[in-house]
């Protein structure tokens, strides 16, 4: 790959759709989190997808979250956007990411309907060749393309830079990642992807999305360099310190993979409310409570250190 068709690598960040009292995006608060992101060291900025609320935005809204990301980024970091869905849809997403200045693009499932192979292979076809923008495509619930498939669409489209794995098939991965090789970066997708980075990155996965980055990215940043510097002692333990605690709490209820998240935020005092969209539903008190005393026990456990910068 070239260095425009290179994909981010190592930790990406998806920063969330934060809603004011009104129930708007908050574009202050929004430009907020991008700017930690990246000044704690993520690889790029993932606008607007499934952290983002992409299921749950207007196009207005949608336009203005990847104008906020790009003016925020200001070239520091590529800044990538989710489209998907209904397909004209997304190809209006792609050409309005393109003509914002966008560096790439996640393809989000298709609205609703299981494609055969074939029908995944035009979905993604129609969508890719109406721009040369970088193209990352998501193994997730009903858009799982198989070698084949994927072959096909690589040989045909040099855009396409990465496949996130949102689905956790790993004979799946291991078949792709052996037969394709370093022609994409391989990214992590799996919701809380650290609990599943060590499986992961065993088979040639070299990046994930990390939610936990929103707002505790320095234990994020310890739990990656451990892990490829192969320190499995401090791997395990902010797995049971950290990881394993709050992965419990978000599988505790459907959509807590987003709230959660911005709950994680408000008690690390940004400007983000524990609020998100149907279907959705906020973090309950109990779970909240919970998470704060997690997120006290690590920080005391691995404190931020003067090098590293402060939330606001």
């Amino acid at each position: 790959m070239t260095s425009k068709r290179k994909a981010p690598t190592g930790i990406l960040g998806f920063p969330t759709a934060p809603l004011n009292e009104s129930g708007n995006i908050d574009e202050k608060a929004l430009a907020i989190n991008i700017d930690y992101l990246i000044r704690e060291g993520l690889s790029s900025i993932f606008i607007a997808c499934g952290s983002g609320e992409f299921h749950a935005i207007s196009r207005l809204e949608y336009q203005r979250m990847v104008e906020v990301a790009i003016e925020t980024t200001d070239g520091r970091v590529p800044v990538y956007t989710g489209v998907g869905g209904n397909i004209k849809d997304a190809i209006e997403l792609l050409r309005l990411s393109e003509d914002l200045g966008a560096d790439g693009y996640l393809i989000l499932p298709p609205y609703l309907v299981n494609g055969e192979q074939e029908g995944l292979y035009n979905y993604y076809k129609t969508i890719i060749q109406t721009s040369e923008l970088n193209a990352i495509l998501y193994n997730r619930d009903n858009a799982i393309v198989n070698l084949n498939t994927l072959q096909r669409l690589v040989d045909q489209f040099p855009q396409i830079v990465a496949l996130k794995d949102g689905h956790g098939d790993m004979e799946l991965n291991l078949e792709l990642v052996q037969t394709i090789g370093n022609r994409l970066e391989w990214l992590n997708g799996m919701p809380f992807a650290e609990i599943t980075m060590p499986a992961y990155a065993n088979i040639g996965y070299s990046a994930y999305s990390s939610a936990m980055s929103n707002y505790m990215p320095h234990i994020s940043k310890m739990f990656y360099d451990a892990l490829l510097e192969g320190n499995e002692a401090l791997v395990s333990e902010i797995y049971i310190n950290v990881l394993l605690p709050i992965n419990r709490i978000r599988k505790a209820r459907k959509g807590y993979a987003v709230s959660l998240i911005k709950a994680g935020m408000e008690i690390q005092g940004f400007p983000v409310a524990n609020t998100v969209r149907p279907p959705c539903i906020p973090v309950e008190s109990g779970h909240y409570q919970e998470l704060k005393k997690i997120i006290v026990s690590a920080l005391e456990k691995y404190p931020v250190t003067s090098e590293q910068t402060t939330n606001l």
